[in-house]
């Protein structure tokens, strides 16, 4: 089943701290295929060739269904998977973070690891921020172009979500609805059109909601 919303990355960003004279600095980026997901990795590695480590995690898919982490020459579980239990435990989809560590001469043991590694990157979550995406269905409302600017009024002003208007023998506008608001919405829609509207339902998307 697919989720009804999920959270991402509002854009690519980073945030550095220090814990026990290594410096970690977690890089996030929004991935929309798990191929931007590893170009992404790469990038961050050419970046810092001479770090100690350079983990990652990322989490493609609404329903979660792509899940990488690497430990990057830490001890097995305590970089990569800590780092992808942030993300997972905040609901965040479509996203990618990188950890790069410089080691400072002061080992952290297993636990430190964990707290570092996850906590970092839920303090660069923090930072750079994140964005909730809604699913719709998509709809495509088919009205006389008499009746085209007030209905397209009367779906902004009740807060429909207008994608796309497209006129041609007559006005299409194409909409975002949630699911639960489909049968509602087909009977206030005959009503302000006077029975007038066609009504298309069509796939489902997301959108930031």
């Amino acid at each position: 089943m697919t989720p009804d919303q999920y959270v991402t990355v509002a854009r690519a960003g980073a945030h550095e701290s220090e814990i026990n004279r290594s410096r970690f600095l977690c890089s996030l980026a929004p991935a929309a295929t798990e191929q931007e997901a590893q170009d992404f990795v790469a990038r961050v590695r050419k970046e810092h060739p001479t770090a100690s480590h350079n983990c990652f995690a990322y989490v493609i898919g609404a329903d979660a269904s792509v899940q990488k982490a690497s430990d990057d020459g830490e001890p097995g579980g305590t970089a990569g998977v800590p780092m992808l239990q942030m993300l997972l435990r905040r609901d965040v989809r479509y996203a990618v973070a990188v950890v790069t560590r410089y080691y400072g001469g002061v080992k952290l043991g297993a636990g430190g690891l964990i707290r570092a590694y996850g906590g970092v990157v839920g303090e660069a979550l923090d930072e750079v921020g994140t964005v909730t995406r809604r699913r719709y269905r998509l709809a495509t409302v088919t009205v006389d172009h008499q009746r085209a600017g007030k209905t397209e009024n009367d779906l902004r002003s009740t807060g429909r979500v207008v994608l796309d208007v497209r006129y041609g023998e007559a006005v299409s506008l194409e909409i975002g609805l949630p699911e639960t608001d489909v049968d509602a919405f087909r009977a206030w829609l005959a009503d302000v059109t006077a029975g007038t509207a066609g009504f298309e339902l069509g796939g489902e998307a997301y959108s930031e909601g």
